[in-house]
C-alpha cells in the first residue's frame, strides 16, 4: 500500500487548496479514505472519509461547509478540496485507508494558513 499526498502549502485566510492522494498496491476501488490532520501538539483528528464508490461523505464539524472530499477511482486517487481556509485549519493532511483492520498513511503534506 503506498500513498502520495500533494497539494500542501502556504495561503492566507479565506484562501482555498486542493489536496490529491495518490495510492497505489491495493485496489483502490473497493475501500474507503479517509482524510486527518495533525496540527503541533495536537493529536490526529479525522477531517473526512468517502466510501469506496463515493456516495457517501462525512465531516468533522469544524470543516463542514467549507472543505468537500471527493474520488476518481479511474485515477486511483482521492481529494480534499478547502475553501475558506483558517488559520485553525493549519496542519499535516494526511490520507489514510484501512484494509483488513490495518490502517496505511501517507507521508504527509503541510498546509499553512496565515497572513
Amino acid at each position: 500500500v503506498r500513498l502520495v499526498e500533494s497539494g500542501g502549502g502556504l495561503v492566507q485566510p479565506g484562501g482555498s487548496l486542493t489536496l490529491s492522494c495518490a495510492a497505489s498496491g491495493f485496489t483502490f476501488s473497493v475501500y474507503a479514505m479517509s482524510w486527518y490532520r495533525q496540527a503541533p501538539g495536537k493529536e490526529r483528528e479525522l477531517v473526512a472519509a468517502i466510501t469506496s464508490g463515493g456516495g457517501g461523505k462525512n465531516y468533522a464539524d469544524s470543516v463542514k461547509g467549507r472543505f468537500t472530499i471527493s474520488r476518481d477511482n479511474a485515477k486511483n486517487t482521492v481529494y480534499l478540496q478547502m475553501n475558506s481556509l483558517k488559520p485553525e485549519d493549519t496542519a499535516v493532511y494526511y490520507c489514510a485507508t484501512k484494509i483488513s483492520g490495518s490502517s496505511s498513511w501517507g507521508q504527509g503534506t503541510q498546509v499553512t494558513v496565515s497572513s
